[in-house]
């Protein structure tokens, strides 16, 4: 018989292989929800904690036979427990939310396996980002990950900047969020003088404040054809936002790059898969307000009644959900507190849940703390 640590690398074959081929061969739901099963038995094994959740709200590993039948952890969840499929000191990366909510205790996911990370992100990056098979200078307005260890945005983009970008890539931003922005002006300076083309990478902060730096100046930029821009969001617990729409024309004017080339891209710490606007891969500049959020053939989103936790019907609000086979080795499907919309073959977000904490996250958190042995 097969021990955990054996399980756990047959299922990283299988799901690396999966990746690789997903999006030539694409994967069958058929294909899906087995190793969506195969994945939930492995984890109630390895953490007893998920394993006495699941069984609470009805749900045997190995008798169900529906993915979507699995229960969803709450993101919150993630400040209370360590979620792993073996031990905290074998894990390989602990990333860490920003948030500070619940007594100032951040969300923490425990990752068992960071190729499965790789696997997972560098495909979808390189068909959302990069469909043209181009290799752009990468400038980053997110600190590299070496100075920011534990965030999961840090890492991506520092992973896809070392396996895509022409000349290794640079950053502009400190642990802090602070700007270099000298150092800024002048890569891009470079860059139109020597003609490369780039792709910027930042927060919709970040951005804002890059913007309110050079405009008051009238610095502008004509960047090389074929360059891009990946706009992350970000405004959360910042005094003050700017609309998408606003942000978006003042990026597209200062650098000489159409809106239609700047791509949103929406990601989770709890995650390790990440979800595009598909924008780069169509011909046609597609609306703001038409966009839509698509991950990786190997993720299932739904969008859920934030009471009931069931399925709500298509093109109404509800709670998005998420179900990565790449969280192999910690928890399957995550019930996020964002709010969204099923629109065609992705989702639109909607924002944050305002005010109280829904009734379902409320209840799914009450049952992950009582398997737990702990309490609210």
């Amino acid at each position: 018989m097969q021990g955990p640590d054996e399980r756990f690398l047959e299922l990283r074959q299988t799901l690396c292989e999966t990746f690789a081929d997903g999006y030539e061969r694409g994967i069958s739901d058929e294909t899906f929800n087995r190793l969506a099963l195969e994945i939930f038995a492995f984890q109630c094994d390895a953490n007893p904690t998920l394993r006495a959740f699941a069984t609470g709200r009805g749900v045997r590993p190995g008798l169900t036979s529906r993915w979507e039948d699995i229960p969803a952890v709450p993101a919150a969840a993630f400040k209370a427990l360590p979620f792993s499929t073996t031990r905290l000191e074998d894990v390989q990366r602990v990333f860490r939310t920003s948030g500070t909510t619940q007594g100032g205790r951040r969300g923490e996911h425990h990752v068992r396996d960071l190729l499965l990370y790789h696997a997972s992100a560098l495909p979808h990056f390189e068909r959302s980002l990069l469909p043209d098979g181009a290799r752009p200078r990468f400038l980053n307005l997110i600190p590299p990950a070496e100075s920011l260890p534990d965030s999961s945005l840090s890492y991506m983009t520092s992973m896809v900047t070392e396996a895509f970008s022409a000349e290794g890539g640079a950053y502009f931003a400190t642990p802090t969020n602070d700007l270099d922005l000298n150092g800024l002006e002048a890569a891009l300076d470079a860059a139109v003088h020597e003609g490369v083309a780039v792709l910027l990478m930042g927060s919709a902060f970040a951005f804002a404040h890059w913007l309110e730096s050079v405009e008051p100046r009238s610095r502008e930029w004509v960047l090389a054809e074929g360059s891009r821009i990946m706009e992350t969001g970000g405004f959360k617990g910042r005094v003050r936002e700017v609309s998408r729409s606003e942000l978006y024309a003042r990026l597209s004017a200062t650098h000489g790059i159409a809106t239609g080339r700047i791509v949103n891209e929406y990601g989770m710490t709890e995650l390790l898969s990440q979800f595009y606007e598909g924008v780069l891969q169509s011909e046609s500049d597609t609306p703001l307000d038409d966009r839509v959020l698509v991950g990786p053939p190997w993720v299932r989103s739904r969008i859920l009644d934030p009471d009931t936790l069931e399925e709500v019907d298509h093109g109404e609000p509800g709670l998005l959900c998420h179900t990565d086979l790449a969280n192999a080795g910690s928890v399957l499907t995550i019930l996020t507190e964002d709010r969204g919309v099923r629109r065609g073959e992705g989702f639109q977000l909607l924002g944050r849940v305002q005010g109280a904490e829904p009734r379902g996250c409320s209840l799914a958190m009450e049952d992950v703390l009582r398997a737990s042995g702990g309490t609210r």
